[in-house]
């Protein structure tokens, strides 16, 4: 095997790993009762205040879903829309102390590494942090 499908098979591994394997989407569905992408977006929103222009952009979706996905935030008290106060025409979008909570779960969950990770020794873990951060920064 080359190099290029030697790559391509630990990419596939990799992805497997992450995607199928350990997705960690379901979990977030389930514990916060909310689509995958209600949940993004509460996360963006928890990390920072942003208008309904900026939260559409981040999450690459159209406006009227944006719209959508707000409100339905908004009604479970994840959410709060308010006037830019220097763009009238602008709303932004701010998480409730709820929705905080909510978007901590979120991340808690995400953040839980698989037990083939939390099994290797220390001079593993040394080694794959050392080749994921030099795989980071090659892009």
């Amino acid at each position: 095997m080359d190099a290029e499908e030697t790559a391509a098979a630990i990419w596939s591994r990799m992805r497997a790993l992450v995607l199928e394997r350990n997705e960690r989407k379901k979990d977030v569905v389930e514990a916060l009762g909310m689509s995958f992408l209600k949940a993004k977006a509460l996360r963006k929103v928890a990390g920072k205040t942003l208008t309904m222009r900026d939260l559409t952009a981040e999450l690459t979706i159209d406006k009227p879903y944006t719209t959508l996905i707000v409100d339905d935030l908004e009604r479970r008290g994840l959410v709060e829309r308010s006037v830019h106060p220097d763009d009238r025409r602008s709303k932004i979008v701010t998480a409730t102390p709820a929705g905080l909570d909510a978007a901590r779960l979120a991340e808690r969950i995400l953040s839980e590494p698989p037990a083939g990770i939390t099994a290797l020794d220390d001079d593993e873990l040394s080694a794959l942090d050392r080749i994921l951060a030099k795989v980071d920064s090659a892009d």
